[in-house]
């Protein structure tokens, strides 16, 4: 650019910053095209908002194909200066899943790690919901639209269990699902540096983060209204409309 511009690197970056601009920066976004997106976004916000009494509100997902990965030399500690290190060479020893719902009050987790996500696991891991939760509670499920989570036999098995009301997020809409932070924090401070040797090894690793974190529970706390999403959603459509017409 400075060459095209006829001017120094030092210019060009002295207007950048001036105007705040900063090329180097991509970030990505998707909007939702849902047509149910705003009556399905007030649904959920407002469970997270005010929850219904005499009811748990449960947010629900399976975190698949995490790898049980095994580095082939040793990593190197941080020292004075320097960050620790690990090689980007790996063995890879196989794969689990983890179901995961989140208590959006107190943010406990309930987990089981699977082999795999069909519908069958799903159902298993709603009847273990449904025996380790209180009786007299009402469950409010917030799922994402897996085709799992909609299978035949699940439906049967809900209708089966009236206290159990599944709410799904809108299509493109997984960041309304509060499990999903928690999938984030499992990933930064258990697995991303972790050294696995068997699939076994990463299920204990994992199973163990989670007694730790039920200790100390820290619910993470929603603060964001419907009406404000909403806004931000249409100032986003509007932009790109603009991109898209010229």
């Amino acid at each position: 650019m400075a060459a095209h511009a006829g001017v120094s690197d030092s210019t060009v970056l002295r207007i950048w910053r001036a105007h705040g601009l900063k090329p180097h920066r991509v970030e990505s976004f998707k909007l939702s095209n849902d047509p149910q997106f705003s009556e399905t976004l007030e649904a959920i916000v407002g469970l997270y908002l005010s929850p219904p009494e005499h009811a748990l509100v449960l947010c629900c997902d399976e975190k698949s194909q995490i790898q049980a990965l095994d580095r082939t030399q040793p990593g190197l500690p941080m020292k004075r200066g320097r960050g620790a290190s690990m090689t980007h060479h790996y063995k890879r020893h196989g794969t689990t899943t983890l179901f995961a719902p989140l208590n959006a009050h107190d943010g406990t987790v309930i987990a089981d790690c699977k082999t795999r996500h069909r519908h069958e696991e799903w159902l298993a891991f709603l009847r273990q919901i449904d025996r380790e939760t209180p009786k007299d509670k009402v469950l409010h499920l917030i799922c994402d639209n897996y085709a799992t989570h909609k299978h035949a036999s699940v439906k049967a098995w809900l209708k089966k269990h009236p206290r159990f009301h599944v709410h799904f997020t809108p299509t493109s809409g997984s960041w309304l699902n509060m499990v999903e932070r928690f999938f984030r924090s499992i990933t930064v401070d258990r697995l991303r540096r972790g050294v696995f040797q068997s699939v076994a090894e990463l299920t204990q690793a994992i199973e163990g983060y989670i007694a730790a974190y039920n200790e100390n529970p820290k619910p993470f706390v929603w603060t964001a209204k419907a009406n404000d999403i909403l806004q931000k959603v249409m100032r986003g459509r509007a932009a790109l409309k603009m991109v898209q017409t010229g």
